[in-house]
């Protein structure tokens, strides 16, 4: 795999630091809160349809979420939530937002080993600036030679970042958690891409069915990756 790769890209929420325990928390607040409408399990579900039903609208990030968390608590409500409740929502919102940057284990060390020998990218979707904020806030900035905040990651988004990065897709390789955005599509134009699992992952980002292509490799452990170059 490694022997004609140019370019490296990795995800960044939930490859390189801590993202979906976040939003799994601040769904539990919100279901707290309107406890008084459904259960847990039923808010839960409406709260994910709104998601997925703004997502054409909204892309991904906090600041969709947020407005899609006010949505769906009117639609439950049946417009009845009162201003405070709306407020502290938006609170919810805020609070994600600044929530501190936590590494996971073993990614600065495959950034500093990487970094020299090849052109490191950071491909994710998100809100730009949240995702800026995210990766200033981090350190992780000098390791990097390009940024991509990816509206959608379809095989059209990922041609598209190939040919800005000027390389044949086989000179591309992916790294990141979801088996939909970062593997499916990126060996679908001709790419390389590997899986590192994050214990928790959004409904949305799951496949039922495994992955087997040659350019393929799964691994338990961002370190891991380390084993296909020749260092």
């Amino acid at each position: 795999m490694a022997m004609n790769i140019k370019v490296i890209a990795f995800d960044a929420d939930d490859t390189l630091w801590v993202n979906e325990p976040y939003f799994q928390e601040t769904e539990e607040k919100f279901c707290e809160l309107l406890a008084p409408y459904l259960s847990r399990h039923s808010l839960s579900q409406e709260l994910f349809k709104t998601e997925i039903a703004n997502l054409r609208l909204y892309g991904y990030g906090i600041k969709g979420y947020i407005l899609s968390m006010i949505e769906a608590a009117l639609d439950i409500s049946n417009h009845t939530i009162s201003n405070e409740v709306v407020a502290k929502i938006i609170q919810y919102g805020k609070e994600l937002l600044e929530k501190p940057i936590e590494l996971l284990d073993g990614v600065e060390e495959v950034l500093e080993i990487l970094n020299p020998r090849y052109k490191i990218v950071v491909a994710t979707k998100g809100d730009l600036l949240d995702q800026r904020r995210k990766l200033h806030n981090s350190g992780l900035g000098k390791y990097f030679h390009h940024i991509e905040v990816m509206s959608d990651k379809q095989e059209v988004d990922y041609s598209d970042l190939v040919n800005r990065l000027d390389i044949h897709p086989s000179e591309f390789l992916m790294i990141g958690n979801s088996l939909k955005s970062d593997v499916l599509p990126v060996l679908g134009i001709g790419g390389h891409a590997i899986h590192i699992p994050f214990h928790t992952t959004w409904a949305h980002e799951k496949i039922d069915h495994q992955v087997v292509h040659d350019n393929f490799r799964d691994f338990e452990k961002i370190r891991d990756v380390l084993s296909i170059f020749d260092l």
